[in-house]
């Protein structure tokens, strides 16, 4: 049945491109029979990365990567073979790459007055421990749909931890309780040395070149169809026996409308919803354009989906508030070492060691990330890169009088260079490009049980969903391995795969992790 039946994926993100190897892989489907339907001109969904040094580069983000966690996905990419290191496994790569260059920020937080914070406390009051706590050990189902504000106390919102955490996870003070909670469990290694950012790995290049170009080329040489500017508009289906079953995408392909029909046996996986929906850029002299959410249509497939079927979740709770899950980031590409020469000795960080570097009193809550160069596989020897975004892109700058969404990247540059106190000539040679992004932490928006559908609804016979908006007991969002984790439980439960999917690691249970974060927590 395997060899006869087809797999179709609506959505190229990197939970499509995984699903499709674990298909290959554990489910000895043939790639031939696979196929990923991708709406833009590449694959990656949020892990994108592109450009060149006369235009610019630019990247909407990255993920943070441990090797203390990502359990599947580390499993998965031990299998894609480098693309640098024949012979070696991406794994391999990006194990012996965080062997030669440790992550030790030495200027996490910077203040108003240009001078490093203090970060060896977390400034937790005996009040601040107790809520912690409370929130720590309260369940889920006490939690429900609560926002973070509705358990913390606005001193807390106040402390170097806080600085830390929301900048290293995105975490915003009205989002979701439920998710704090399992980020404060699933990274306890993290709390400990969260002012060093020791535990965060790197990938060689950006992940995009380092992860989804490596597992793209494997997927093609296996015979996968990658399917460019495809845009799955509609499934028909029929109930039979009481379980839904999807018989055809309706799509639209480059440009013009298709059906294609499903047979007997053939599966569906459909990304629901999209973090990086509506996204756009900008230039040196122009703010990204505001985008709603049918501008891409990333959203619309679930909304219709879900309409009347309670087991496929409610993605109103996520697209629904804008102002409450955007935020803007910006990457700036130089042909001048100028300006790293002057971070690496304000931060004593060289490029690629000293993680995010976090203006703690900027409006935006601004941060920068200078990562070991190249970042980019086509970047060349002269050229340096290097990424920031702010949180709260609707206020108005501290040097410019402008809502950070509505800045070009000139003006992003004089606010950086206002908080560094570096003069404007150090970036005369940067192309920076702004980034948009409303619905970037969507998935932080506080939820109740069965608001995010299971990977394989109740009631379904071959249909899935995967990607940042199902339900997985334990794990985090806004993480690779969610979105790894996701399709790889789709995958073995639509096909019946009885070798056990890597578990969620319990460094919580560990009493020498809850001693070094009872340890961090009372400095």
């Amino acid at each position: 049945m395997t060899s006869r039946r087809k797999a179709y994926f609506v959505g190229g993100g990197i939970g499509s491109l995984a699903g499709a190897a674990f298909l290959i892989r554990d489910g000895g489907m043939p790639g031939s029979q696979i196929s990923i339907l991708e709406t833009g001109s590449l694959l990656g969904g949020s892990l994108d990365a592109a450009g060149d040094a006369d235009r610019g580069y630019s990247m909407r983000g990255g993920r943070m990567l441990t090797t203390d966690n990502y359990e599947c996905t580390w499993d998965l990419f031990k299998s894609i073979p480098s693309l640098t290191q024949p012979g070696r496994s991406v794994f391999e790569e990006t194990v012996e790459f965080n062997e030669k260059h440790v992550s030790h920020a030495m200027a996490r937080l910077v203040d108003r007055r240009r001078a490093k914070v203090p970060v060896a406390s977390m400034g937790f009051s005996m009040h601040d421990r107790a809520e912690l706590l409370k929130l720590l050990n309260a369940e889920e189902s006490s939690l429900g749909d609560s926002c973070i504000t509705d358990h913390l106390s606005p001193a807390f919102f106040e402390t170097p931890f806080w600085f830390m955490w929301v900048t290293t996870f995105a975490f915003q003070p009205w989002h979701s309780a439920v998710e704090l909670r399992r980020y404060l469990h699933r990274f306890m290694l993290e709390f400990s040395r969260i002012e060093t950012l020791a535990g965060v790995k790197r990938t060689v290049f950006n992940q995009y070149d380092s992860m989804v170009v490596p597992l793209q080329r494997w997927l093609q040489a296996q015979g996968v169809r990658l399917v460019t500017d495809c845009t799955v508009t509609d499934l028909d289906h029929k109930t039979e026996d009481g379980l839904f079953e999807a018989i055809a995408l309706h799509c639209t392909l480059k440009g013009r409308p298709e059906i294609l029909q499903l047979e007997d046996g053939d599966l569906v996986f459909v990304q629901n919803g999209s973090m990086t929906d509506a996204s756009s850029l900008g230039s040196m002299t122009a703010a990204p354009p505001k985008l709603k959410k049918a501008h891409n249509g990333s959203w619309t497939l679930w909304e219709k989906l879900a309409e009347g079927r309670p087991a496929f979740g409610k993605p109103a709770v996520f697209n629904s508030c804008v102002a409450q899950s955007d935020w803007a980031s910006f990457t700036v590409t130089l042909k001048d070492p100028g300006f790293f020469d002057r971070m690496r000795r304000f931060s004593g960080n060289e490029a690629g060691t000293g993680g995010l570097v976090t203006f703690k009193d900027s409006n935006w809550l601004m941060s920068i990330v200078l990562a070991h160069q190249p970042h980019f596989a086509n970047q060349p020897a002269d050229v340096q890169i290097f990424w920031g975004y702010g949180l709260f892109p609707d206020r108005i700058g501290n040097f410019v009088a402008k809502a950070m969404a509505d800045c070009t990247g000139a003006e992003l540059l004089q606010e950086l260079c206002g908080h560094l106190r570096f003069d404007l000539e150090t970036v005369d040679t940067a192309h920076c490009i702004p980034c948009r992004m409303p619905y970037i932490t969507s998935m932080f928006m506080p939820r109740a049980p069965g608001d995010r559908p299971l990977p394989v609804p109740p009631g379904t016979k071959n249909f899935a969903f995967i990607g940042q908006f199902v339900e997985i007991p334990l794990d985090t969002v806004f993480t690779v391995e969610f979105s790894v984790r996701a399709a790889q439980m789709a995958v073995y439960e639509l096909l019946h795969i009885t070798k056990p999917i890597p578990p969620v690691t319990p460094h919580d249970a560990s009493l020498h992790a809850k001693f070094d974060a009872l340890v961090k927590a009372m400095r």
